[in-house]
């Protein structure tokens, strides 16, 4: 029996979050997480993790493949989740392989504009969101990359983007269009102005990675750590609940690009990753090598690279019709 004196033992799921933010996961994946552990515990009758294993576990598995019908990378999610509450919260090791009836992975060639098509988009986007999926296909970007991107990232003299803590962790530098740095010039002197209203009512923080706010105090109130595209209204971070000013919201960005792809009469499936796919497919179709287009979109593997290269070749891997004569 706990007395009076002694705190409460930290609930299941708020341990998991605890040990999401020790490693500096991203908010997103700890929401994701936290959502995939409750879904296993749930579909077991709330029973708890310890009095379960690798058989339960693969019924989880199989259940999300067999009648959920997710993708294989859903799949894996919710696989990298379960491992971690046991492995990283729980301090269970499994000795025996997990063995579940695995998604089967989907092989698709990605979405690619044509520059016609993309100028078509682009044009019928204005403002802020113009200025963002311009930076998503002249430059590569996945849509975190470029909404997070701050102030300290863009080396104008350079005429290039520092691209910090992206996929896998990791970090590279692309280019920044010479096309864009005068409009992003302008953009940041009107963000600069918002920043100064912010400070004088008591704001203007700014949330820092890897608890930086503790090493530097003062920088999270510092121009240079901004966001470049931030949001048009003040809101409590979820973490720590200081209200700040957070960078701009997907889905609005998501809805200006559906009606900007609707107006141009563009009959693809467009979504803010297809410019990424165009800006590399379109390099490989100028003569860039592989080698520099895998560096410029910060790819671990030339392998994830090489599906542009299928692009390239498709309808028949280049091969005339004979229809065509």
């Amino acid at each position: 029996m706990i007395s009076e004196d002694q705190p409460r033992p930290k609930k299941l799921l708020d341990q998991v979050r605890d040990a999401i933010r020790l490693k500096h996961y991203s908010y997103r994946t700890e929401v994701s997480y936290v959502d995939w552990i409750r879904r296993f515990i749930l579909f077991h009758n709330k029973r708890h993790p310890r009095e379960m294993g690798v058989v339960e576990i693969e019924a989880f598995l199989t259940h999300l493949a067999v009648d959920g019908k997710v993708a294989a990378s859903t799949q894996n999610q919710a696989f990298s989740a379960v491992l971690f509450l046991y492995r990283d919260v729980l301090g269970i090791q499994f000795e025996q392989p997990i063995q579940a009836l695995r998604a089967r992975e989907s092989r698709y060639l990605p979405t690619v504009l044509t520059p016609e098509e993309v100028r078509a988009i682009i044009e019928r986007l204005t403002g802020t969101y113009q200025l963002v999926v311009q930076l998503l296909y002249g430059s590569g970007l996945r849509q975190r990359e470029a909404l997070a991107l701050r102030v300290k990232d863009v080396d104008f003299g350079q005429r290039q983007l520092g691209i910090r803590d992206a996929k896998g962790r990791e970090c590279r530098v692309t280019m920044l269009p010479d096309r864009l740095i005068q409009p992003l010039q302008i953009h940041l002197q009107s963000v600069r102005q918002q920043h100064q209203q912010d400070l004088a009512q008591g704001y203007g923080s700014v949330y820092l990675p890897y608890a930086l706010e503790r090493k530097y105090p003062k920088a999270e109130r510092e121009w240079e750590w901004q966001f470049v595209f931030p949001s048009d209204r003040l809101s409590c971070d979820p973490r720590s609940h200081i209200t700040r000013r957070h960078y701009l919201h997907e889905s609005g960005l998501q809805r200006a690009i559906k009606q900007a792809v609707r107006q141009a009469k563009v009959s693809k499936r467009v979504s803010c990753h297809t410019f990424r796919h165009s800006f590399a497919t379109h390099l490989l179709q100028n003569g860039y090598d592989i080698r520099t287009v895998q560096e410029l979109l910060g790819h671990k593997d030339v392998k994830t690279t090489m599906i542009y290269t299928h692009v390239l070749n498709r309808g028949g891997r280049g091969v005339r019709s004979p229809l065509d004569g």
